[in-house]
């Protein structure tokens, strides 16, 4: 199980990612087909780490231990917002 810091790094990366992404838009480097796929790939990818850090801080608020926690699949941290 990763720590609050490794889920913060990979945060980090896919922001880093979704920049890119941008960028090589921007630049021709990929059509806004390709750019809105990986787009919605890496915002459920975001949402899941976002998800595993509120759920690993709620356990360790209650006494629980924050390695507990689990990625929750991807339809379920999505249908949060439905």
């Amino acid at each position: 199980m990763a720590d609050d810091q490794e889920i913060l790094r990979q945060v980090n990366e896919l922001v880093a990612e979704e920049r890119d992404l941008r960028g090589k838009l921007q630049h021709h480097a990929i059509d806004e087909s390709e750019e809105h796929r990986r787009l919605k790939a890496i915002e459920v990818q975001l949402d899941q780490c976002w998800d595993l850090l509120r759920q690993r801080r709620a356990l360790r608020d209650s006494g629980g231990d924050p390695q507990d926690a689990a990625v929750r699949p991807a339809d379920e941290v999505e249908g949060y917002l439905n």
